[in-house]
């Protein structure tokens, strides 16, 4: 299906899908105007999860929409608009979303990996508005890093750019450091019930919560050596519980060698709990 590339996208719909949580609102002139957020069976088959998100994104679609852009988590082929064994969707190998998106509602189709959309996000509308080279960095149930270069956003070849997460660090990845799948595995315990205890200055909980800033700044003084970004914006579910790691995390940043990028580099939380929708629906401005 081609469509008009030289269209001016003022209505948009931004969709995030990370795996058991769908999150779709409709952005009017840069600002969510409707959205739902729902909770998905992604044990479910092809079929019927893709019937839950066209079914979502009906919900706040109307005729002024011009654009729809996806976040997923997931290797994506952003050309042709595939999407490759998202994470915790088994019954995903290789879906064509693109295609099937474009046939439902006739309007252009914009799909890449949610951390990209995240990164995205920040610069079109978050803390990073005023920087040019960003590294956005979400932490949650994984881990994931958005570059944008010069202004746009640098994917690869097939969204994934920015795998920081892979990279071996101690005897596991830095995912695995940086994610609450380390206060599980390691600890056995959930991050909202850490973050709690650490809220009711528990030493334990806090002294976790101080190991974890240590392995979250080494993997940002890893993203300083390859990318040297102007600033690094970290968001997602984890990042509620800055105040007890941050300063951790900047006394091991302030170890990295080279102190011109320290002085100039700004390190700042995310502040718009919604900047992935902004950053998939931005998707659409970026073409």
């Amino acid at each position: 299906m081609i469509f008009n590339q030289n269209k001016l996208y003022k209505n948009v719909i931004g969709v995030i899908f990370g795996g058991k949580f769908l999150h779709v609102a409709r952005l009017e002139n840069g600002r969510i105007t409707e959205i739902v957020n729902r909770e998905i069976n992604n044990r479910e088959s092809k079929e019927v999860i893709l019937n839950d998100i066209i079914n979502t994104i009906k919900k706040v679609h109307n005729d002024t929409v011009t654009g729809i852009g996806v976040g997923m988590p997931s290797l994506v082929d952003i050309r042709e608009g595939v999407v490759f064994k998202p994470t915790n969707i088994p019954s995903w190998n290789k879906v064509h979303l693109k295609d099937i998106l474009e046939e439902k509602f006739n309007v252009p189709i914009f799909i890449n990996n949610d951390a990209n959309c995240f990164a995205l996000g920040e610069k079109y509308f978050g803390v990073a508005k005023d920087f040019d080279d960003i590294a956005g960095i979400t932490i949650g149930t994984g881990m994931g890093v958005g570059i944008i270069i010069n202004g746009k956003l640098y994917s690869g070849r097939n969204a994934g750019a920015g795998e920081f997460c892979s990279i071996p660090y101690k005897d596991h990845d830095y995912e695995y450091y940086c994610s609450t799948k380390y206060f599980e595995e390691k600890y056995g315990l959930k991050y909202n019930v850490l973050l709690n205890r650490a809220q009711k200055k528990d030493k334990i909980a806090l002294a976790i919560f101080e190991i974890f800033g240590n392995d979250l700044g080494n993997a940002i003084k890893t993203i300083m050596f390859a990318l040297d970004p102007e600033a690094i914006v970290i968001g997602g579910r984890l990042a509620d519980a800055y105040e007890f790691f941050k300063e951790s995390m900047f006394k091991t940043v302030n170890t990295f060698i080279y102190k011109t990028t320290l002085k100039n580099i700004k390190i700042l939380r995310s502040t718009e709990s919604n900047i992935s929708i902004y950053g998939a629906a931005a998707l659409c401005f970026e073409e």
